[in-house]
């Protein structure tokens, strides 16, 4: 079963919290301080394409691909609601960020969501970040976000129920996590069960999502491995240092 796979459909139900609109602020402001000139840029496992769109409500070209074959469909249904404006700097196509490949250059390859996260072997990552240096410009600005190692280990995962809903459907989910810190992995099961209000039938989705877990040396290597280098590193919207509190921290690399 390929993650994302069977409850893509339920996905901005579940992230209704997500405040895409202040990520997209955070990560503009990344932009004017590292990347100020960029316009063009590659979105590496764009999900249902709410960073994008916000991307290009702001004035930005972005190409997203996602491997899920449903978050792109969404995707796209999406931008049919939308104004040529703001479509028109917008192109969603399916593609693995390990093994994708466009002749176009951008100034900014942006990873975010912890898609990074979901690439679990070394292999995973090199391939992941040699796709980024082959699609940025000499000088262009990677973002991307992830687990952060000395975070999971001291603020350890823990099951967590919740719930969800709209007018239609009552979602309940469970995420189970179970850690293999040989590996630098949690392995999250996913129990949901979908309600529909007005018949009462339900379904149920089990998914498994192996997250890695990051440590700053490695990344450095790996990036040093596919001719990036590391600027700076903050946690997630705050800017603050990253510490053993830091669950979600961001990465700004240049390409040499």
């Amino acid at each position: 079963m390929k993650v994302f796979s069977d409850y893509a459909k339920y996905y901005d139900l579940i992230n209704q919290q997500k405040d895409y609109k202040q990520e997209v602020d955070y990560i503009i402001s990344l932009l004017d301080k590292f990347a100020p000139n960029a316009k063009h840029l590659l979105e590496l496992g764009c999900g249902t394409g709410l960073h994008a769109i916000n991307l290009a409500e702001k004035g930005y070209h972005v190409t997203g691909i996602d491997q899920s074959q449903n978050m792109i469909d969404i995707a796209r249904e999406r931008l049919k609601t939308l104004p040529n404006s703001i479509t028109n700097l917008i192109n969603f196509n399916i593609g693995d960020i390990r093994t994708y490949s466009n002749n176009k250059s951008f100034d900014v390859a942006l990873s975010l969501f912890h898609v990074i996260s979901y690439q679990v072997t070394n292999h995973d990552l090199h391939q992941s970040f040699d796709t980024v240096a082959k699609h940025l410009k000499p000088g262009g600005v990677f973002i991307f976000d992830c687990w952060y190692g000395p975070a999971v280990i001291s603020d350890k995962p823990y099951k967590r129920n919740k719930k969800f809903e709209n007018d239609k459907i009552i979602i309940n989910r469970t995420a189970t996590p179970h850690t293999h810190p040989t590996k630098n992995q949690v392995d999250v099961h996913f129990d949901i069960k979908i309600t529909n209000k007005q018949t009462g039938k339900s379904e149920d989705i089990k998914e498994i999502h192996v997250m890695r877990y990051l440590f700053n040396p490695e990344i450095e290597l790996l990036l040093k491995m596919n001719n990036l280098k590391l600027l700076h590193s903050e946690a997630w919207l705050t800017g603050n240092e990253p510490g053993f509190d830091s669950w979600y921290v961001t990465f700004i690399c240049k390409r040499k």
